[in-house]
């Protein structure tokens, strides 16, 4: 079993910065054999892969809308997967999620754990 609990979203101006937090709790597996993984969702629109790290944070993958802008990293001691965002746009604001799974996959339906979400809005 694995909880998890986002944070760090809130209102930012277009081109500017927000730092999302994924906490993690687990029992019965440790944290690092878990690949994580972060989607957005906003109103009317289908969850959309946004980035995603591996077991060891080795090998990182990024929707081709966020690359050179979204960095995801871990801290595997620490219980938790963030996600750095620069020069936000506008149509990025959505309900962010972090999930959890048995590999990084851009496909949502690969993840077993999902947190509650956190609102990430950009004015224009």
């Amino acid at each position: 079993q694995v909880q998890l609990v986002e944070s760090g979203g809130g209102l930012v101006q277009a081109g500017g910065s927000l730092r999302l937090s994924c906490a993690a709790s687990t029992s019965g597996r440790t944290f690092s054999t878990y690949a994580m993984g972060w989607f957005r969702q906003a109103p009317g629109k289908e969850r959309e892969f946004v980035a995603a790290i591996s077991w060891t944070g080795g090998a990182t993958y990024y929707a081709a809308s966020v690359k050179g802008r979204f960095t995801i990293s871990r801290d595997n001691a620490k219980n938790t997967v963030l996600l750095q965002m620069n020069s936000l746009k506008a149509e990025e604001t959505a309900v962010y999620y972090c999930a959890a799974g048995d590999g990084a996959s851009s496909e949502w339906k690969r993840y077993n754990y999902w947190g509650q979400g956190t609102q990430v809005t950009v004015s224009s």
